[in-house]
């Protein structure tokens, strides 16, 4: 059997669309995209969630945890599922947050990052970069993420450029998918 672990935030744990912070919006059991995924490979492949809101790609958050930070964790988390056939990073929304103030240059070389890390394991065979769809700023969490919309223009070309330098697989997902505008990031 091979294995596809993804490690992500909010959008691969399966938080729904929220409407205020404090509330815990889950799609239920079969619901994520990874359960998707899983479907759709069939039963030749284990598809591993692991998704954490609020993880960034290689940022200490100040206000939310520095377990946050996908690149301290990492390794923990692969050696834990390894050996991994592809390991689909999708991250990038958080680090977009005004907390951070990143452009979108800086958020893809975060990603780039954690991707060439994650290769270096030796426990992984690929790596597969997903960037997010853009931001909206919306509802409770328009302040948290205020900037985003114009910080994270053109995240996509570079985190595809970025990508192809590490020797990742690249996807946009923005191409085929948009946020939701009840709270502009899920």
């Amino acid at each position: 059997m091979r294995k596809v672990l993804i490690y992500g935030d909010s959008n691969s744990f399966g938080t729904a669309p929220t409407p205020r912070l404090e509330d815990e919006c889950v799609h239920p059991p079969g619901v994520r995209w990874g359960d998707g995924l899983a479907r759709a490979l069939g039963g030749d492949w284990q598809v591993v969630i692991e998704g954490l809101p609020g993880r960034t790609a290689v940022l200490d958050d100040p206000v939310e945890g520095s377990y946050k930070n996908g690149l301290s964790v990492m390794p923990a988390i692969v050696f834990s599922h390894r050996p991994i056939d592809i390991m689909v990073i999708c991250l990038g929304t958080n680090d977009q947050k005004a907390r951070f103030g990143l452009g979108a240059e800086d958020v893809a070389l975060g990603l780039a990052r954690l991707a060439r890390e994650t290769l270096a394991t030796g426990v992984v065979g690929q790596v597969l970069l997903i960037a997010p769809p853009p931001l909206q700023e919306r509802g409770d969490f328009a302040l948290m993420f205020a900037g985003a919309e114009a910080r994270g223009a053109g995240l996509a070309g570079h985190l595809a450029r970025f990508a192809e330098a590490e020797g990742a697989a690249f996807l946009d997902a923005g191409a085929v998918i948009s946020v939701d505008p009840l709270d502009g990031i899920h």
